[in-house]
């Protein structure tokens, strides 16, 4: 007897499902992050600016939203990307319930909206608080490099690809952009900006050392001056695999399930100031101060440990290096003889392998894991500090997303 097969008569006509809840099992995430978009995400930032009835309507804003946070939570960053899992991914077909936005109309949905899509970090934050997944018990923080747009070869992830570069195509923009970065160069030597000021992207790569403007014989800016012609606010990072042009995006995460509980984005390989703002955001966030906060060497200085200690925080920062998870003071970094360094060395030591301090790793190090591995996010698309603050704000979204669809419901 002839063995029976199922059919597979791809010529056959046959009916879509009759809802986009059919498209995937019941449990998948698509619906999760269209629904919170739809009902527990207060859109009316996005939604107050379509006033007018003119031209052909646009597509909904909040299946735009959806689109892109669920995009996020799959490592599908570009508007290229994004379109054309309109088209192939039955998943983004739940979302947007077939809707076909091509990409010019995603990316241009994601620049005209950026700040209200970065201020969501914060709603969805609060249901993770509501889902019972923040507790305060202990928050561990750290920072990681991560790529800027930056480079002249690439096309960036918007076009084509076979587009003439604009340098080949008007030589004289190219010699007015290089005469616009040596102007900035000389402009930042004769007035160096504030060391302490990170409200902007700061000084370029190469115009300080070890916390001095430096300045060449004449003058103006040093021979190492470098600044960057396709992202100007990115800085030159040091990194264990060698130099990047990027950024330091630094967060901080609630140990209980590895929710980001407030993040950061900066110009500068320093961590040490961090601290402070990403504890304070924690309370301005959610109402509530974490009882305990980690953080690697880079976050310890006198300065920190006074902070934490007016906030009633107990802090777990190794003023010296750390190995095999436990902190000493050996190393390059020489320890500073001050009250509260000096005691925070003492406690970690009495402590040995059993201080809290070792929550660190397995708290935030694997969240960053999760976004650069899991979720394949190296390089930001977007280019200039308050753009790509923004896109990191998305980023951490996503992940939050992500550990409520697993956890909260």
């Amino acid at each position: 007897m002839a063995k029976t097969f199922r059919s597979w008569d791809v010529d056959q006509s046959w009916r879509l499902p009759a809802s986009v809840h059919d498209f995937v099992p019941s449990g998948h995430q698509a619906h999760f992050v269209r629904d919170t978009a739809r009902e527990a995400l207060d859109l009316s930032a996005i939604l107050d600016i379509y006033t007018e009835e003119r031209g052909y309507p646009p597509y909904h804003p909040g299946m735009m939203v959806a689109l892109l946070l669920y995009g996020y939570s799959r490592g599908l960053y570009s508007s290229r990307q994004l379109a054309r899992a309109c088209e192939e991914g039955v998943d983004v077909m739940a979302v947007t319930r077939l809707n076909r936005p091509d990409f010019r109309t995603i990316a241009d949905f994601r620049k005209r909206h950026l700040s209200a899509l970065s201020d969501l970090f914060v709603q969805v934050l609060r249901l993770c608080q509501a889902a019972g997944l923040v507790q305060f018990g202990h928050v561990a923080v750290d920072g990681t490099k991560l790529k800027a747009n930056a480079e002249d070869h690439a096309h960036g992830l918007e076009w084509r690809g076979d587009e003439m570069p604009g340098w080949m195509a008007d030589k004289q923009c190219r010699l007015e952009a290089i005469r616009a970065a040596k102007a900035a160069l000389e402009a930042e030597a004769a007035e160096p900006p504030d060391p302490d000021d990170e409200s902007g992207p700061g000084a370029s790569s190469g115009m300080r050392w070890q916390g001095r403007a430096l300045r060449g014989e004449d003058g103006g800016p040093p021979d190492r001056a470098q600044r960057n012609f396709t992202d100007p606010d990115s800085r030159i990072l040091p990194t264990r695999d060698g130099f990047i042009q990027g950024y330091n995006g630094q967060i901080a995460v609630d140990a209980a399930h590895q929710i980001i509980v407030a993040h950061r984005l900066v110009t500068t390989s320093a961590d040490y100031r961090a601290l402070v703002p990403l504890v304070d955001d924690v309370s301005t966030h959610l109402g509530r101060k974490p009882r305990e906060v980690s953080g690697d060497a880079g976050f310890a200085t006198e300065a920190n440990l006074t902070a934490m200690k007016e906030r009633r925080i107990k802090p777990y920062l190794p003023p010296g290096r750390a190995r095999h998870g436990v902190a000493h003071a050996a190393g390059r970094r020489r320890l500073p003889k001050t009250p509260m360094m000096s005691e925070m060395a003492e406690t970690l030591r009495r402590a040995g392998r059993r201080s809290r301090y070792r929550l660190r790793k397995q708290v935030v190090e694997p969240v960053f894991g999760q976004i650069k591995q899991a979720r394949g996010f190296r390089q930001f698309l977007l280019r200039g500090l308050d753009h790509v603050q923004a896109e990191w704000a998305m980023i951490c979204t996503a992940h939050n997303l992500l550990k409520l669809a697993k956890n909260g419901h």
